[in-house]
C-alpha cells in the first residue's frame, strides 16, 4: 500500500488548531483600508483555518480558494502556505504543492508537519531521496508519528533499503498498534523474501484489525490460492474485489508497492476461470 493521501488527510482534517493564532485572529474582521498588517495577517490565519475545516466536508475547491486568499493576506506566516501546499498535493498538483510547502518551510524550518507533508509530496513525484531526507528530519524532531514512519517505510522500500523499510513499518506499528497499512506492507516485503507463511500471518493480522480492507484481503486470497487453497483464495479475492475492484489491475498493484513475486502469483490468480468470470460479471453490474 502506498496510500498517497494518508498523511495529508490526517493533517488537513486536524486543521491548523495546533498552530499559534493571535487572539485578534479568532474573529474574521471586515476588510477596510485602515486595517493594520497585524490585522490582515490575523484574517489570513483565520482564512487558512477555514480552508482546513472545509476539507472535512470534501469542499476542496472552496478550501483552495480560501487558502489562496490566506497567503495573500498573510504571506509572511507559514500556516497559510502549508495549507495551500497540502491542498495542492491532495489535488495532485505536485509542483505547485511543493513550491508552497517549501515557502512554508522557509518561514518555519523546524515545523514537522511541513517536513512530513513535503516528504509525502516528493514520494509521489518519485523523488525518493528527497522524500527520505524530509521525513527523516521531521522524525528526528517528532519520532512518534505513525503515518510519517509509514511514509518513510514506503520510501525506503522504493530505495530498495529493505531492512530500513521494515524497521520503519515496525516503528509505525509500535506507535499505533492498530496501524494496519504498515502491517500489510510488512506482509508485502515478506512475500518477496519468499517468507510466504509470515506474509500470510501479517495479512491475517491486518484483517483482524479491519476486516473490510480490500488490500490485505486480496493479497491473502492470492497467497492462499498459490499455496493450493484455491477455494478460500477465490472467496477472499472475490470479497476483496467487491470492496475495491482496482485490485484486479496489475498496474494499480505495482503502484501500491506489490513486488514481482506477488504480482506474478496475482497474474495466475486473475487468470483463473472462476475469477475471470467474476470480474466480467462484476464489470457488467
Amino acid at each position: 500500500m502506498s496510500n498517497k493521501n494518508l498523511l495529508l488527510s490526517f493533517f488537513l482534517t486536524l486543521g491548523i488548531s495546533q498552530f499559534s493564532i493571535p487572539t485578534n485572529g479568532q474573529v474574521l474582521l471586515p476588510y477596510t483600508p485602515q486595517l493594520s498588517m497585524e490585522q490582515l495577517e490575523a484574517q489570513g490565519l483565520k482564512m487558512a483555518e477555514e480552508a482546513s475545516q472545509l476539507v472535512r466536508f470534501q469542499q476542496h475547491d472552496h478550501a483552495l480558494s480560501r487558502a489562496k486568499l490566506a497567503v495573500q493576506l498573510a504571506p509572511q506566516k507559514y500556516q497559510p502556505w502549508f495549507i495551500l501546499g497540502a491542498l495542492y498535493v491532495m489535488k495532485q498538483d505536485l509542483d505547485l504543492g511543493i513550491d508552497a510547502l517549501k515557502k512554508s518551510l522557509d518561514l518555519e524550518p523546524k515545523e514537522t508537519t511541513i517536513k512530513f507533508t513535503l516528504g509525502n509530496a516528493y514520494f509521489q513525484q518519485g523523488k525518493y531521496r528527497l522524500a527520505a531526507t524530509q521525513l527523516e528530519e521531521g522524525l528526528k524532531i517528532q519520532p512518534n508519528t505513525s503515518s510519517a514512519q509509514f511514509d518513510l517505510g514506503n520510501t525506503y522500500f522504493k530505495l530498495k533499503q529493505i531492512k530500513k523499510s521494515i524497521a520503519a513499518y515496525q516503528q509505525a506499528i509500535y506507535i499505533q498498534k492498530d496501524f494496519w497499512p504498515a502491517i500489510n506492507n510488512v506482509g508485502l516485503i515478506q512475500y518477496e523474501q519468499e517468507n510466504k507463511k509470515e506474509a500470510i500471518k501479517q495479512w491475517r493480522e491486518a484483517l483482524k484489525i479491519n476486516s473490510e480492507q480490500a488490500e490485505p484481503k486480496f493479497a491473502l486470497g492470492v497467497a492462499l490460492y498459490s499455496e493450493g487453497n484455491k477455494k478460500q483464495g477465490i472467496q477472499l479475492g472475490e470479497n476483496a474485489l467487491k470492496l475495491d475492484n482496482n485490485y484486479s489491475d496489475l498496474k494499480y498493484l505495482q503502484e501500491n508497492l506489490w513486488g514481482e513475486r506477488l504480482l506474478r502469483d496475482t497474474k495466475v490468480f486473475l487468470n483463473d476461470p472462476e475469477i475471470k468470470n467474476f470480474i466480467s460479471q462484476f464489470a457488467k453490474d
